[in-house]
């Protein structure tokens, strides 16, 4: 079953009102052929578990771990993504496309 980007806000409020530490990443720009579009949200525990999509799979495994630090720390931070010949063959975005992901804490 898809989630919705809304179902993750909801998904984020519960996984806090049971005491998760939770980190919510949102796309906030893209450009050229991007897998989602701004306004995609992914939330994430302190634990790994999440829900939802910022970019259709390519680049969870590198946002999950992003959150997860910003969890930890609980300083928010932007991510830039895009296609550079160098990690082409790992989880970028092979579309050709450009993201920006801006991860936060969600507290109280």
């Amino acid at each position: 079953m898809s989630i919705t980007d809304a179902d993750v806000l909801v998904t984020a409020e519960q996984w806090k009102r049971a005491g998760r530490k939770v980190a919510l990443a949102t796309v906030v720009e893209t450009t050229g052929s991007a897998p989602r579009l701004a306004g995609a949200r992914l939330v994430v525990d302190g634990e790994g578990n999440f829900a939802g999509s910022a970019s259709g799979g390519c680049l969870e495994g590198d946002i999950v771990v992003e959150s997860l630090e910003v969890i930890e720390t609980g300083v928010a931070r932007l991510l830039d993504f895009g296609v550079a010949e160098e990690v082409a063959w790992r989880g970028s975005l092979a579309c050709g496309g450009h993201i920006k992901v801006y991860i936060e804490p969600i507290d109280g």
